[in-house]
Protein backbone atom coordinates (compact mmCIF):
# COMPACT_ATOMS: atom_id res chain seq x y z
CA UNK A 1 0.00 0.00 0.00
CA UNK A 2 1.35 3.23 -0.91
CA UNK A 3 1.29 5.95 1.77
CA UNK A 4 1.26 9.27 0.77
CA UNK A 5 3.41 11.59 2.60
CA UNK A 6 2.57 15.30 1.54
CA UNK A 7 -1.30 14.77 3.15
CA UNK A 8 -1.95 16.51 6.61
CA UNK A 9 -1.42 14.02 9.21
CA UNK A 10 -4.43 15.27 11.66
CA UNK A 11 -7.31 16.94 10.67
CA UNK A 12 -8.22 20.74 11.46
CA UNK A 13 -10.33 19.04 14.37
CA UNK A 14 -7.51 17.27 16.16
CA UNK A 15 -4.76 20.05 16.37
CA UNK A 16 -3.83 20.65 20.10
CA UNK A 17 -3.27 24.34 20.63
CA UNK A 18 -0.28 25.41 22.27
CA UNK A 19 -2.10 25.85 25.69
CA UNK A 20 -3.13 22.74 25.38
CA UNK A 21 0.74 21.05 24.58
CA UNK A 22 2.42 23.28 27.54
CA UNK A 23 -0.12 21.63 29.76
CA UNK A 24 1.52 18.24 28.71
CA UNK A 25 4.99 18.92 29.22
CA UNK A 26 6.32 18.07 32.70
CA UNK A 27 7.87 20.90 35.25
CA UNK A 28 11.13 21.33 34.98
CA UNK A 29 13.50 20.48 38.16
CA UNK A 30 12.45 17.55 40.39
CA UNK A 31 15.14 14.63 39.40
CA UNK A 32 15.82 15.38 35.89
CA UNK A 33 18.99 16.86 34.79
CA UNK A 34 18.67 19.57 32.05
CA UNK A 35 22.64 19.56 31.45
CA UNK A 36 23.96 19.00 28.15
CA UNK A 37 26.90 17.84 29.93
CA UNK A 38 25.31 15.38 32.11
CA UNK A 39 27.18 12.13 30.52
CA UNK A 40 30.19 14.50 31.22
CA UNK A 41 30.50 15.99 34.68
CA UNK A 42 32.75 18.41 35.27
CA UNK A 43 35.81 18.40 37.68
CA UNK A 44 36.38 20.79 40.20
CA UNK A 45 40.40 21.66 40.22
CA UNK A 46 40.46 23.23 43.85
CA UNK A 47 40.02 26.92 41.56
CA UNK A 48 43.30 26.69 40.12
CA UNK A 49 43.14 28.01 36.41
CA UNK A 50 45.13 25.53 34.34
CA UNK A 51 43.62 26.59 30.93
CA UNK A 52 47.30 27.54 30.19
CA UNK A 53 49.41 24.95 30.87
CA UNK A 54 50.82 22.59 28.72
CA UNK A 55 51.49 19.08 29.19
CA UNK A 56 54.51 17.71 27.91
CA UNK A 57 53.72 13.67 26.90
CA UNK A 58 57.35 11.58 25.93
CA UNK A 59 55.64 8.79 23.90
CA UNK A 60 58.11 6.12 23.20
CA UNK A 61 58.48 3.41 20.56
CA UNK A 62 57.58 0.24 20.62
CA UNK A 63 61.04 -1.72 22.53
CA UNK A 64 62.44 -5.11 21.18
CA UNK A 65 60.81 -6.71 24.19
CA UNK A 66 57.60 -5.38 23.65
CA UNK A 67 54.95 -6.60 21.45
CA UNK A 68 51.24 -5.13 20.41
CA UNK A 69 48.64 -7.68 20.78
CA UNK A 70 46.27 -8.17 17.78
CA UNK A 71 42.99 -8.40 19.42
CA UNK A 72 43.21 -5.39 22.00
CA UNK A 73 45.89 -3.76 20.21
CA UNK A 74 47.85 -3.01 23.82
CA UNK A 75 51.47 -2.92 23.88
CA UNK A 76 52.77 -5.45 26.41
CA UNK A 77 56.08 -7.22 27.27
CA UNK A 78 57.54 -10.41 25.70
CA UNK A 79 56.79 -12.76 28.63
CA UNK A 80 52.61 -11.48 28.16
CA UNK A 81 52.83 -13.56 24.84
CA UNK A 82 50.43 -16.95 24.71
CA UNK A 83 50.42 -17.41 21.02
CA UNK A 84 51.42 -16.15 17.85
CA UNK A 85 48.49 -16.54 14.88
CA UNK A 86 48.76 -15.48 10.94
CA UNK A 87 47.99 -11.80 11.95
CA UNK A 88 50.42 -11.54 14.83
CA UNK A 89 50.67 -12.32 18.59
CA UNK A 90 47.88 -12.78 21.57
CA UNK A 91 48.66 -11.38 24.52
CA UNK A 92 47.72 -14.06 27.42
CA UNK A 93 44.54 -11.76 28.54
CA UNK A 94 42.92 -12.43 25.21
CA UNK A 95 43.85 -15.57 25.21
CA UNK A 96 41.91 -16.60 28.02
Amino acid sequence: MATDYDAPRKSEEETDSIEALKERVPAKGGTAIDSEDADNPSFDLGGSDLSDVELDVVVLPQQDDEFTCVSCFLVRHRSQVDHETDLGPICRECAA
